[in-house]
C-alpha cells in the first residue's frame, strides 16, 4: 500500500565543521541525538532525464526508517509530496503510472546511486514535542547511466515535523545563516549529483523568453497550460480534490487560445490539437460533472426540513453518486494510460518547442491581442442578447449554455492578453468570470433537473415515494428563473464596465 506525506524541508551547504548549536533557536528546548543511518538510494529516470527536468525524483532506498520506493512530486519551493511504497525489485506499477505523463513511451532506468551517512537529530520543545528533524548527510554519488564519474559532499537537511508551523524552519534558517551556513544551490541530492558527475543534464524546461511580441504573450499562456496538464496529471491519477477540474480548465484554456488567436497561431496546425483537447476535456468532464451534481443535490437535501424528506432519497443519491464516480474513474484512468492521450502530450510539447506562428505573431501585442479579445467579446454579446430574447424553456437554456462557453473563451483570451493590455484585460477577465459563474449556476440547475427526473423514475419503479424529487425539481426551476431575471442587470453592468 502507498503512503503519502507532505515533505517540507530546506537544504544547506555544509563544510566539515558539522552542525552548529541549535539550542539557541526560539522555541527549541533541546536537540536530541538520534544516531546515524547508512542510506543507499538508486534514482530512476529516462535516458534524457525527463523526471529530473520536471523536479521529480523516483528512488529505491535501503537503510533508515523508511526503506522502500519513494516518488517525490514538487508542490512549491521546498515543498514536495512524497509517495512511498514497500521495497521490491522493480518500480511499482502505481509509481510508473504516476510519472507516465512525463515518461510516456520511454523506459525508466537507474541513473544515479547515492550512498549517504546521515547523522540525525530531533529539535524538540519544552514538552518534548518534535518540531523538526535535522540531518547532516555525507553523500557519495555515482553516475550509473548517461555518463560517468563520482562526487562527494556534505549537506544539512532540516525537515519540518508533521503539523508544525513553517516558522520553525525560518527560525532555524536564521540561526544557521548566523553560523555561516548557506542554502544549497541544488534543489535535491539528485540535482547536485547530476550536476557534479559527467554526462547528460536534464533537458531544459521550455522557459519563455521575455514577452515582447503578440506571439510571445500567446505562447507564454499556451506553455503555462501545457505545464499545468503535466504537473496535475499525478494528482488526477490519485483522485486528489479539484485535480480533474483544474486539468479540465487547462485543456479548455489551450483550446480557447488556439481559437481566439488565429492570426497568431496557424489553425491548420492547432485545430486538430483542439479536437483532441475537446476529447480530453469531455473525458475529464464525465466524473467532474457528476461530482458537481452530487454536491449540489446533497446541499439541496440539507436545506430541506426532515418532514419534507420522503423515502430513501439520501441513500439513492449516495448509491448513484458512488456508482457514477466509480465508472467515470475507471474510464478516466484508462484514458490517461492510452496512446491517444500520450500522443496529445507529445503534440503539445511540439507546439511549445516549435510554435506554428504566423506573420502577425511578430507584431506588437497591444493592437493584435486587443482586436482578438474584442472579437470574442462581441460573440458573447450576441449570444447573451439572443438567449435573453428567447422565451423560458429549452431554447433559452441552450442559448445561455452557448453564451457561457463563449464567456469562458473570452475570459481565457483576456487572461492571455493581460500582461500586454493591463487594466482593460483584467476588467474583462473579471466581468467574464462573473458572467460565467451566473450562467454556470444556471446550467448546473438544468442538469440537476435532468438528474432528478432520472432518479425519480428509478425510485418510482422501485415503489418509493417521489415527493422529495418533485420538490427539489421545483426549487431548482425557481432558482433558474431567479438567475434568468438577474441576467439583464448583470449584463448591463458588464457592458457599462466595458465602455469605461
Amino acid at each position: 500500500m502507498a503512503d503519502t506525506k507532505r515533505e517540507i524541508e530546506r537544504k544547506y551547504e555544509s563544510d566539515d565543521s558539522g552542525l552548529p548549536d541549535l539550542t539557541g533557536v526560539a522555541g527549541v528546548a533541546d536537540v536530541l541525538d538520534k544516531g546515524t543511518a547508512e542510506l543507499d538510494a538508486t534514482y530512476y529516470d529516462t535516458s534524457d532525464l525527463r523526471l529530473a527536468a520536471a523536479s521529480i525524483t523516483l528512488r529505491r532506498r535501503t537503510g533508515g526508517s523508511d526503506a522502500g520506493w519513494h516518488l517525490k512530486l514538487p508542490v512549491a519551493p521546498g515543498v514536495r509530496d512524497e509517495i512511498q511504497f514497500p521495497l521490491s525489485d522493480t518500480v511499482p506499477d502505481e509509481l510508473t503510472g504516476l510519472v507516465r505523463a512525463h515518461v510516456r513511451e520511454g523506459q525508466l532506468v537507474p541513473v544515479v546511486r547515492l550512498r549517504s551517512t546521515r547523522d540525525l537529530r530531533d529539535l524538540v520543545d519544552t514538552d518534548g514535542r518534535r518540531l523538526a528533524e535535522v540531518g547532516v548527510d555525507t553523500v557519495r554519488a555515482e553516475r550509473l547511466f548517461g555518463g560517468e564519474g563520482t562526487a562527494q559532499w556534505t549537506e544539512i537537511e532540516v525537515e519540518l515535523a508533521d503539523g508544525e508551523d513553517q516558522r520553525v524552519l525560518d527560525k532555524v534558517d536564521k540561526r544557521l545563516r548566523k553560523a555561516g551556513v548557506r542554502p544549497s544551490k541544488s534543489a535535491s541530492k539528485l540535482a547536485r549529483a547530476l550536476a557534479e558527475t559527467k554526462g547528460g543534464r536534464p533537458r531544459p524546461k521550455d522557459e519563455p523568453a521575455e514577452s515582447v511580441t503578440a506571439g510571445d504573450h500567446v505562447l507564454a499562456y499556451v506553455r503555462a497550460q501545457r505545464d499545468a496538464v503535466l504537473d496535475l496529471d499525478p494528482a488526477v491519477r490519485q483522485d486528489a480534490e479539484d485535480a480533474v477540474h483544474d486539468v479540465r480548465v487547462a485543456t479548455r484554456r489551450l483550446r480557447s487560445t488556439f481559437k481566439s488567436f488565429p492570426k497568431i497561431l496557424d489553425r491548420k496546425v492547432t485545430d486538430p490539437i483542439g479536437d483532441e483537447l475537446k476529447w480530453l476535456a469531455g473525458e475529464l468532464g464525465l466524473g467532474r460533472d457528476q461530482e458537481v451534481l452530487a454536491e449540489r443535490l446533497g446541499e439541496a437535501l440539507d436545506e430541506l426540513a426532515p418532514t419534507l424528506l420522503h423515502g430513501p432519497v439520501r441513500d439513492r443519491l449516495g448509491a448513484w453518486s458512488r456508482a457514477e464516480h466509480g465508472r467515470a474513474r475507471r474510464r478516466l484512468l484508462g484514458v490517461l494510460d492510452s496512446p491517444r492521450y500520450l500522443t496529445l502530450l507529445d503534440t503539445l510539447d511540439a507546439v511549445v518547442a516549435e510554435p506554428p506562428v504566423l506573420k502577425a505573431a511578430a507584431k506588437k501585442p497591444d493592437k493584435r491581442l486587443a482586436k482578438a479579445v474584442r472579437k470574442d467579446f462581441a460573440k458573447v454579446s450576441a449570444l447573451v442578447e439572443e438567449a435573453m430574447e428567447q422565451p423560458p424553456g429549452t431554447d433559452r437554456d441552450l442559448g445561455l449554455h452557448e453564451a457561457r462557453k463563449k464567456a469562458k473563451r473570452t475570459r481565457y483570451a483576456a487572461e492571455a492578453a493581460t500582461p500586454a493590455l493591463g487594466g482593460p484585460a483584467k476588467t474583462l477577465t473579471k466581468s467574464m468570470k462573473s458572467l460565467q459563474s451566473l450562467l454556470g449556476d444556471h446550467q448546473d440547475s438544468v442538469m440537476v433537473r435532468v438528474t432528478l427526473g432520472e432518479l425519480s423514475a428509478v425510485a418510482h419503479a422501485a415503489g418509493e415515494n417521489t415527493f422529495t424529487y418533485g420538490l427539489l425539481y421545483g426549487r431548482e426551476e425557481w432558482r433558474a428563473t431567479r438567475m434568468e431575471e438577474a441576467l439583464p442587470g448583470e449584463w448591463r453592468t458588464i457592458q457599462g464596465a466595458m465602455e469605461v
